[in-house]
C-alpha cells in the first residue's frame, strides 16, 4: 500500500515559516522603538532618532544606529558599553568625533561612520582600538583632512574605507602605520597629482594589491582627471630634489662664507663699541682737567 506522509509534517513546516516571518521581539531590556533580535543585539536603525537611545543594555555587543539624525557620540559612551564589538552609525549627522571617544573601545571590531558630515579625523581618534578590524569612513562629503597619526595604534585593522570624501591629499604615514592592512578604498576623492601626492602615489604603487578599485587624480595644470595607471614615478620627477657635487660644494661654501661674515661683523661691532667706550672715558677725563 502507498505510504502517506506524517500528519505532523505540515504543522512543523508552518511553524518554521511563522518563526522565520515573525518580527523580532523587542526583548525585556530593549530600548523603546528599537528591536532586539537576540540578547546582545540592539537594532535602532531608521527610527528618526536625534540622539542615542536610552536604556541600551550594558552588555550589548552589536548596536545598529544607521539611518537616523544623531549628531554626536558622547565622549563617555563606550566607557559604559565595553563589550561592544559592532557599531553601525552609518548615515547620521555626525560632524566630528571627540578625541578619546573611541579610545576605550578595546573590543570594537567593526565601526561604520560612513555617510555622515565628518570634516576631519584628528590624531588620537582611535587611540586604543587595537581590536578594530574594519573601519568605514566613506561618503563623508566634507571630510578633507586626515591627520598623519589618525590611525596610529590600529594594529589589527585590515579594511579601511575612505572613498568618496573630499580628500585632495593624504599623508602616507596614515597608511604606512597600519601593519595588518589588507584593503583600502580611496576612489572618488578629488585627488590632485601634485608633489603633495607623490609619496602617496609611491605607496599606492607598492601596495596596489590592496586597492580593490581604481583611482583618479587631477593634473595640476589643466585639471584633467587621469587614472593612476596612466602615471609613473617619472610623472613626479620634478618633485624629487637631487643635489649634485657642485650643488653641495656651493651650499658648503655659502655656509662657510656666511659664518665668516657673521664673525667679522661681530668683531667689527665689538671693536667699535670698545673704541667708543674708550673715547667716552677720554672725553670725560679732558673735561675734568679743564674744570680744574
Amino acid at each position: 500500500p502507498r505510504s502517506s506522509a506524517p500528519r505532523c509534517a505540515p504543522t512543523a513546516l508552518t511553524l518554521a515559516l511563522l518563526l522565520t516571518l515573525a518580527p523580532p521581539s523587542r526583548g525585556e531590556n530593549c530600548p523603546t522603538t528599537c528591536l532586539c533580535p537576540d540578547p546582545h543585539t540592539v537594532d535602532c536603525s531608521a527610527r528618526g532618532l536625534t540622539r542615542l537611545p536610552e536604556g541600551i543594555p550594558l552588555d550589548v555587543r552589536r548596536l545598529l544606529l544607521s539611518d537616523n539624525w544623531i549628531p554626536r557620540i558622547p565622549a563617555d559612551f563606550l566607557v559604559l558599553y565595553s563589550d561592544l564589538v559592532y557599531l553601525d552609525m552609518r548615515n547620521n549627522t555626525l560632524s566630528h568625533i571627540e578625541v578619546g571617544t573611541l579610545s576605550t573601545s578595546s573590543r570594537l571590531v567593526f565601526l561604520d561612520l560612513g555617510s555622515n558630515n565628518l570634516t576631519e579625523i584628528p590624531k588620537g581618534t582611535f587611540g586604543e582600538s587595537r581590536s578594530l578590524i574594519k573601519l568605514r569612513l566613506g561618503n563623508n562629503p566634507y571630510l578633507s583632512a586626515v591627520n598623519e597619526d589618525a590611525f596610529l595604534g590600529l594594529t589589527s585593522l585590515r579594511e579601511l574605507e575612505l572613498e568618496r570624501n573630499a580628500l585632495s591629499t593624504l599623508h602616507v604615514g596614515a597608511l604606512s602605520q597600519l601593519p595588518s592592512l589588507r584593503l583600502v578604498r580611496l576612489e572618488g576623492n578629488p585627488w590632485v597629482c601634485n608633489c603633495n601626492f607623490a609619496n602617496l602615489f609611491a605607496w599606492l604603487m607598492d601596495n596596489r594589491q590592496k586597492l580593490p578599485n581604481g583611482m583618479e587624480c587631477s593634473l595640476p595644470m589643466d585639471g584633467r582627471r587621469v587614472s593612476l595607471t596612466q602615471l609613473s614615478n617619472d610623472s613626479f620627477r620634478e618633485c624629487q630634489v637631487t643635489l649634485t657635487l657642485t650643488d653641495l660644494l656651493i651650499i658648503i661654501f655659502s655656509g662657510i662664507s656666511v659664518s665668516v661674515v657673521a664673525i667679522m661683523t661681530s668683531f667689527f661691532l665689538a671693536s667699535t663699541v670698545h673704541c667708543f667706550q674708550r673715547w667716552s672715558k677720554g672725553s670725560k677725563g679732558d673735561e675734568e682737567e679743564s674744570e680744574e
